[in-house]
Parts: structure tokens; C-alpha cells; sequence
């Protein structure tokens, strides 16, 4: 059985995607590195100051410029009540008048196309309102990398939509790193 949960059988898989308790700190701790790692690259997209080293940013919840408005973990206050209202980076392009809604996700492989139509579909209702009250075009950006690395074919159609050059290769690495850290945590414990 598994040490942490002590519910599952104690497998790989469920280790580096399923337990509910790892779910409670450590796979949002890959997923927030990742997802930093984007925000990071989107700010030098639109020159707002930002560390050298991508690992070193710690995004801030609203920072912006004449140029653009990033958001970090924010819900989007609209008109009509909408239960997915919060993207984990909302990027709003004053002088192209769009938005991208960006959301990261780090699932079983398995996983890795359901969670892609499932972001999609997520925030169709949030895209939507935002076009009607900000009169911007919105699109949203599902980034979905698998805990052992895998991506979905046509990932590069997605990440190009995001403003800065946000490499996939880079995303991978980060999700390796963060799911070999919580094997080496998790199977050392006694």
C-alpha cells in the first residue's frame, strides 16, 4: 500500500499522479514551476523586469505595463456568474486587444489528451465573457505535459500562442525534475 495515502497500491503511477495526499502540496509544487516558468517568459515578452534565471522568478499576482496585464492565479471577476474563473495565467495584450488564458497541467500520461479537451472545455464559458466585457479576442492555451514528460502531438500549435518563447523542452525538464523529487521523497521514507 501506499505510505502517504495508505488507500492505493503503491505504484509508480500512483505516486507521480494519483495520491490524494502528494496532490495536497507536492504535484502543485511541479505544476506552479512550471507554470512560473511560462509567466516568467511571457513578462520578458512584454520587457516588464524579471530575474535572469527562469527558477529564480516568483510571479506576482498582477503585474503589468502600458503593454499588457499579466495575471497569476487570479480569479477574472465577470458580469455572469462562472464557475472556472481562474486561469493560472491570464495575459491581456492592450495593443493587440487579446487575451490568452493559459492553463498548465501535469496528469498521469495517460491522462494527457482528456486533460487537454477538459481545460478547453473548462474555460469555454470565461472566454466568452471576457471577449463580451473587454471587447478582446480570447483564446485559451491548455499546457499539458505528462508527469513522465510525454506531450501531446501538436503541443507546438498551443505554446506558440502564448506571447514570449516558451520552450517545450524546458516545461519537460521542469516536470522530470519536480516528479523525480517527489519519487526520491516519497520512496525514501521508511
Amino acid at each position: 500500500m501506499c505510505r502517504i495515502c495508505n488507500k492505493h497500491q503503491k505504484t509508480i503511477d500512483h505516486l507521480i499522479s494519483g495520491c490524494s495526499e502528494l496532490a495536497k502540496a507536492e504535484y502543485i509544487q511541479t505544476h506552479n514551476k512550471a507554470a512560473a516558468y511560462i509567466h516568467w517568459a511571457t513578462c520578458k515578452h512584454y520587457n516588464i523586469k524579471v530575474k535572469d534565471k527562469y527558477y529564480e522568478h516568483e510571479p506576482s499576482s498582477v503585474i503589468e505595463n502600458e503593454e499588457a496585464t499579466i495575471l497569476w492565479d487570479m480569479p477574472i471577476q465577470t458580469d455572469k456568474e462562472i464557475k472556472a474563473n481562474r486561469p493560472d495565467i491570464a495575459v491581456k495584450d492592450r495593443k493587440e486587444r487579446t487575451c490568452v488564458l493559459i492553463n498548465k497541467s501535469v496528469p498521469n500520461e495517460s491522462n494527457t489528451s482528456l486533460k487537454t479537451i477538459e481545460k478547453l472545455f473548462k474555460y469555454k464559458d470565461l472566454e466568452t465573457e471576457i471577449e463580451r466585457m473587454w471587447r478582446m479576442r480570447t483564446t485559451t492555451v491548455p499546457v499539458v505535459i505528462g508527469a513522465l514528460g510525454l506531450i501531446k502531438k501538436g503541443m507546438e500549435k498551443y505554446t506558440s500562442k502564448i506571447p514570449g518563447n516558451i520552450e517545450i523542452q524546458e516545461l519537460q525538464k521542469i516536470v522530470l525534475l519536480g516528479t523525480a523529487h517527489i519519487l526520491r521523497k516519497t520512496l525514501s521514507i521508511k
